[in-house]
């Protein structure tokens, strides 16, 4: 059995979601370098994907490819984007003791 990958996904930035962390995590799936795939919206990445429509596009893309997406809810909810992250599917779950 591989092991797990974990992608904490904290920057931001539209076009490292596009370039590094999607990319990334779509081809350790598919190409089954690892046999589970996790991407974790962390921070302010959790208002991106709340408000970004191509972000929102490519999260669909990447869980059909077998990624499991999930989010930090402490962060969902300060920046007030929990419901709308469970709206997109989402799993939005606490990653810790606070």
């Amino acid at each position: 059995m591989k092991d797990k990958l974990n992608i904490l996904w904290i920057n931001d930035n539209p076009q490292t979601a596009h370039t590094m962390v999607f990319m990334y995590a779509i081809n350790a799936k598919t190409q089954n370098w690892f046999d589970e795939v996790e991407i974790i919206i962390w921070g302010s990445t959790a208002k991106l994907v709340a408000e970004d429509e191509s972000i929102q596009e490519k999260i669909k893309m990447t869980k059909h490819s077998g990624v499991v997406i999930k989010a930090c809810i402490s962060c969902a909810n300060m920046f007030g984007v929990t419901n709308k992250l469970k709206s997109l599917d989402i799993e939005v779950d606490s990653m810790g003791i606070p």
